[in-house]
């Protein structure tokens, strides 16, 4: 277990290293919530209600579906799985550390909107905070697995960038925290519900807790561990 909470805080002082890690979970996020943040709340006052919300599941977003994979491939698309290996070290113990040290600089960011939204755009504060960081959690977990299976398929660099964006923009635009949800065309919709980020979203809403808003992001958790499971079992062979 020392060993373990070790290889976690150890992934974690890399990470903060990291330049890509860097720009993706704290200061692309937190530029647009403070440029953005004031905008929205301008033209449309009525989203100082919701602004914590929608900045929070951009930042996550972002970070999970940006920022964690490169990080994903720069271990399991080389010759680094190979000394887990060769240690006798779980393959799976470099994606866990990984998650987990993502998840932390994801809510400290998640935190840090939380802090100032209310006091540079007078933004509501969620009705119920540990529900909301509850729900939190949960999104943060969800975007996390699915971030992680296109870090462990895609072993080019390249190709990975270009998926990321086509998950990453979707699920901003169709979500709605840009806009209400209601101006899309029907079938808009239907491809945002594919997505997280509407979920997540509508779940960290007041009142939004609830099986309704939770199932989605259940069953997408479950089938994404599934997969990692199955693509960390290859690697291995």
């Amino acid at each position: 277990m020392n060993g373990f909470l070790y290889s976690v805080a150890l992934q974690w002082k890399l990470d903060i290293r990291s330049k890509s890690l860097l720009v993706t979970c704290y200061i692309v996020p937190l530029i647009f919530f403070l440029l953005m943040g004031g905008i929205f709340t301008s033209a449309m006052p009525e989203m100082k209600n919701t602004l914590i919300q929608s900045m929070i599941v951009m930042s996550i977003s972002m970070g999970a579906f940006i920022g964690l994979p490169p990080s994903l491939i720069e271990t399991y698309g080389s010759d680094i799985k190979k000394v887990y290996t060769a240690n006798g070290v779980p393959v799976y113990l470099g994606l866990i550390t990984m998650f987990l040290s993502v998840f932390i600089h994801l809510m400290i960011t998640c935190a840090i909107i939380l802090l100032l939204a209310p006091v540079l755009f007078k933004a509501a504060l969620p009705a119920q905070l540990p529900i909301f960081f509850l729900t939190l959690a949960i999104y943060i977990i969800v975007s996390l697995s699915i971030g992680s299976i296109l870090g462990l398929i895609i072993k080019n660099q390249a190709k990975l960038t270009m998926i990321a964006q086509l998950v990453f923009l979707p699920s901003i635009m169709l979500s709605g925290i840009m806009f209400p949800i209601d101006l899309l065309p029907g079938f808009l919709k239907m491809i945002g519900r594919i997505f997280p980020a509407s979920w997540g979203y509508r779940l960290m809403l007041d009142n939004g807790f609830c099986l309704e808003n939770l199932w989605y992001l259940i069953f997408a958790f479950f089938a994404a561990v599934i997969v990692c499971g199955i693509i960390l079992k290859n690697n291995e062979q």
